[in-house]
């Protein structure tokens, strides 16, 4: 069996196991996903129980290349190599359907220097003049041809169409210096009101953490998944230091304890995040709040 698969769903969610999806949560383990309906028809208390019972882990986007470690009946358990993670030397673990992706041997997906990230917070590709698939933010796909209004890609589906305007042409060892932190803050304040999900990663909901990697991942740099990991890596900035798109962490026991929560610095002393369930991503200022007690450390990736 090949270790190397490929997702072909818009987002697919890693869980904890198997067993973790309920009944509402049918629509986000099909193929073809229907993640827009998942989550319109979640209750907040629902959303919420992702996180408070555990059930799930990260996400990964369409076009991204996951390693199976085993299988179990219809699931993989999964490590995504781009997401480092202190739980997993090869990347974040989790489970996913095995209908939500294909091995790499039966796609096209090949890598090339040139490849193509969608800026938009969602966007659609197109099959001639068909929207075929609503895909997220920062999903990156090889590169074809480019024209003045269209931009062809190589997906797991084939080669497909997406807007000029929501996507750029990106190389990847040009990515990396064009970035600071006024451009993460921009970046970030793109997604201004997007309601939270518990270990979201995409333009259609982040947790905390999922915002800060995402939004490095725009920029080439790579940051680990989560903010307990985040917070022991990067440049140690002090707080009297801080700079626009600087990560700050908080955490349990007035900052002594387990990290539970990280923001970007957006500048006279307030933080941009994506908060907790029931909640959109915003901008406050840090002193009214409780995060004040509970800083911890401040890290620089860029």
């Amino acid at each position: 069996m090949s270790r190397e698969y490929i997702v072909r769903v818009p987002v697919a969610t890693i869980w904890t196991n198997p067993e973790a999806p309920r009944k509402i949560d049918e629509k986000a383990v099909s193929y073809p996903l229907e993640m827009k309906d998942w989550l319109k028809e979640m209750t907040t208390e629902e959303r919420r129980l992702l996180c408070d019972n555990n059930l799930v882990q990260s996400q990964v986007l369409y076009g991204q290349q996951v390693t199976v470690k085993e299988e179990k009946g219809e699931w993989f358990h999964v490590l995504v190599p781009e997401q480092p993670s202190s739980k997993d030397d090869g990347g974040y673990p989790g489970w996913l359907p095995k209908n939500q992706v294909i091995s790499r041997e039966k796609t096209d997906v090949t890598d090339t220097t040139a490849s193509v990230a969608v800026t938009a917070q969602t966007a659609w590709l197109y099959e001639g003049t068909e929207p075929v698939l609503e895909v997220s933010f920062q999903t990156r796909l090889p590169l074809v041809n480019e024209t003045e209004d269209w931009i062809t890609v190589k997906t797991p589906d084939g080669d497909r169409l997406i807007k000029a305007a929501d996507a750029e042409v990106i190389d990847s060892q040009e990515e990396s210096e064009n970035v600071n932190g006024e451009k993460l803050v921009e970046t970030g304040a793109a997604f201004l009101g997007l309601q939270y999900l518990w270990g979201g990663m995409s333009g259609f909901g982040f947790d905390c953490s999922g915002f800060t990697y995402t939004i490095h991942r725009a920029f080439g740099i790579t940051i680990p998944r989560d903010a307990s990991d985040q917070a022991r890596q990067g440049e140690l900035v002090e707080r009297a230091s801080l700079k626009k798109g600087d990560c700050l962490y908080f955490a349990k026991e007035e900052g002594q304890g387990r990290v539970y929560h990280v923001g970007m610095y957006y500048g006279d002393n307030k933080m941009i995040h994506a908060p907790s369930t029931g909640k959109g991503i915003e901008v406050l200022e840090i002193a009214t709040t409780k995060y004040n007690k509970d800083y911890c450390t401040a890290r620089r990736f860029w």
